[in-house]
C-alpha cells in the first residue's frame, strides 16, 4: 500500500527540477515585492539587483525574509556571498536548492 502523497515527506519527493523552483521563488519574488510583472517574466539570468529587475537594498531584503521563511534557512545581511547570491533567478535558486531545510 502506497502513502498518499500528502503523508510523503517533501525530500523523499524526486527533484523535480530547477525550473519548478525557479518559477515558485519568482512568484515568492512578485507577490512579496507586489511587483507589477508577471514571474515567467523574470529572465533566470537577469540581474536581480539594480539592472535588470530593478530591486534596491529593501527589495533584496524582503526577498531575503520570504526566502528564509519558506525555505527554512537564514539569509543574512552580513553574508559577504550576496553580491553573488542575489545576483540573478538562477543564482538564487541555486543557493536555495543547496540550503534549503523545508
Amino acid at each position: 500500500m502506497t502513502q498518499p502523497l500528502s503523508t510523503i515527506h517533501r525530500d523523499a519527493l524526486p527533484v523535480s527540477a530547477p525550473d519548478e523552483l525557479s518559477r515558485e521563488v519568482a512568484a515568492l519574488i512578485v507577490s512579496a515585492l507586489n511587483l507589477e510583472i508577471a514571474p515567467e517574466d523574470i529572465a533566470a539570468d537577469a540581474p536581480l539587483y539594480g539592472e535588470g529587475l530593478g530591486l534596491d537594498s529593501i527589495d533584496i531584503l524582503e526577498v531575503a525574509l520570504v526566502i528564509s521563511k519558506r525555505y527554512g534557512f537564514s539569509l543574512r545581511a552580513d553574508n559577504e556571498d550576496n553580491v553573488s547570491i542575489f545576483g540573478s533567478l538562477h543564482s538564487l535558486c541555486e543557493h536555495i536548492a543547496a540550503n534549503r531545510t523545508l
